[in-house]
């Protein structure tokens, strides 16, 4: 009967923050689960395959990983994580963001202290909790991938600054963008239900909320792209050797060339030159993919995608600012 009670102001039919909490953010915190795991596993893969790390730097490379699977599987983690959703939870989240309101749902509505109903109990020490626990979690394994990069671009990488990803041979980093993308979708969709509960039971306004989902929006980009910046370093320095490598050798090959295909003397050095005036051409690309190499592993396409990732679940109620009709228009009017 709660669900349906007129007299209450938040009846449970209609709280769209918990149905989108646990029938869209939660599924996704769990689903994402096997998602990063398959690939951030291959992306650990990839730095053995093209011989990134040299054979002395194996063991150091193989400790990262051997502790960062056991901090993965700490129990003691996980039973730290439990006593902050219960205390901290409780005593910050509960009064302080999810204010026990008298008419909501969850609470006795004869009561006038807004005791906590029946389904109020479960929600607030099982539902709840578990959710908080799951969120915290993910951040927590956030925190180890992050430390676990760290710890890799510390060992030099054998990076090649001609190699066609424009990344010196660490493309493959970016995967990581494509592993979190669920993650940044429930936060999308966390965002989205809590503020549908504001527009529909407070009339506030969805440009109200600018703020808020900024907020979200740097946060999921830095615990998404931060952790690849600890190879900018090594990827800046590749990049200025390759460029000062292949600018003398350049330097000296037109020299050589100029020697013997314009002033038609024969004694260019012949270990420098090609066949015809192909080889010049050839020099020149891979120049330019050293001067355009990329001192992060990630590209512009890819941080839109995952802003676009996280914003897609407030799109309906981008509806509450004007009719479905006037929006037809206006994208008819843009698009056409």
């Amino acid at each position: 009967m709660k669900a349906w009670l007129a007299n209450l102001k938040l009846p449970f039919i209609e709280d769209i923050e918990v149905h989108v909490r646990f029938l869209g953010t939660l599924p996704l915190l769990i689903a994402a689960e096997l998602i990063v795991h398959k690939r951030t596993q291959s992306i650990v893969k990839e730095f053995l395959e093209p011989n990134l790390i040299g054979q002395a730097d194996l063991q150091k490379f193989h400790q990262a990983i051997s502790t960062a699977l056991r901090w993965r599987n700490s129990v003691m983690a996980e039973a730290s994580m439990l006593v902050i959703v219960y205390v901290i939870g409780y005593q910050f989240i509960w009064h302080q963001s999810s204010a026990v309101n008298p008419s909501a749902w969850y609470t006795e509505p004869a009561l006038a202290n807004g005791n906590l109903s029946l389904a109020g109990i479960w929600f607030r020490f099982f539902s709840l909790p578990l959710f908080q626990f799951l969120f915290l979690r993910w951040y927590y394994r956030i925190f180890i991938w992050s430390r676990f990069l760290f710890r890799v671009s510390r060992i030099k990488l054998k990076l090649v600054s001609t190699h066609p990803d424009q990344v010196g041979g660490l493309g493959f980093l970016s995967n990581s963008i494509f592993a979190f993308m669920p993650l940044a979708l429930a936060h999308g969709t966390l965002l989205a239900g809590t503020l549908a509960n504001h527009i529909f039971f407070q009339g506030d306004k969805l440009l109200d909320f600018k703020m808020e989902i900024i907020i979200i929006l740097i946060l999921v980009l830095g615990i998404v792209i931060l952790p690849l910046f600890s190879f900018s370093s090594q990827l800046a320095e590749a990049k200025r050797t390759g460029s000062m490598l292949y600018g003398r050798f350049a330097s000296q090959y037109v020299e050589e060339f100029e020697t013997k295909w314009v002033k038609k003397e024969v004694d260019a050095d012949p270990s420098l030159m090609g066949g015809d005036i192909q080889s010049l051409a050839d020099l020149s690309n891979s120049y330019k993919v050293v001067e355009t190499m990329h001192v992060l592993p990630i590209t512009r396409n890819m941080i839109i995608m995952l802003v676009v990732i996280t914003i897609t679940p407030l799109s309906p109620l981008v509806l509450t600012m004007m009719p479905i009709g006037e929006l037809i228009k206006m994208l008819a009017g843009i698009l056409l």
